[in-house]
């Protein structure tokens, strides 16, 4: 099926709309576990006194299908701001239409408007499909670098509260 879409900005509304889709995000990438934001979270985080990122959704007949979520970080080494893109995801049934596509291009664009360095993002090295539509796309991983986390009870302890 090939289905016209428009992207268009969030709006404090969507929020059932952006838990629904984060959540089949965390499905899709089999960590469906992890996926303990709530829908008041999310629309603090988005719509709250102090934004913490950004979205826009992908909409075909007014039905949201799609969501791209980013913020903003610092290179020290550029000295400009970047645009890190937390999230893309597509509903199945919609996927290969270019949707996912338009979305980094409307974010490389913002990027470009706002004067930033670069866009960045992680993939999961096994999801293959967007791997390459990355390379597609002029993106070059950076395979020197892994990235390292702390949460859970390790961050507890990590701050000496534990």
């Amino acid at each position: 099926m090939s289905a016209a879409f428009i992207w268009r900005e969030t709006r404090p509304a969507d929020v059932a709309d952006i838990h629904r889709l984060l959540r089949g995000l965390a499905v899709y990438e089999k960590i469906e576990h992890e996926f303990t934001a709530t829908p008041e979270q999310l629309r603090e985080a988005l719509f709250g006194k102090r934004p913490l990122a950004e979205a826009m959704l992908a909409e075909v007949e007014g039905r949201p299908v799609a969501i791209c979520l980013w913020y903003r970080t610092f290179s020290s080494f550029a000295g400009k701001a970047e645009l890190w893109i937390e999230d893309v995801f597509v509903e199945p049934e919609y996927r290969k239409q270019g949707i996912a596509r338009a979305a980094f291009r409307l974010v490389a664009q913002r990027a470009l408007d706002e004067g930033c360095a670069a866009i960045g993002w992680n993939v999961l090295d096994w999801n293959t499909p967007a791997i390459a539509a990355y390379r597609a796309m002029g993106a070059v991983g950076r395979e020197e670098w892994t990235d390292q986390r702390v949460s859970g009870a390790a961050l507890v302890a990590l701050a000496g509260r534990g």
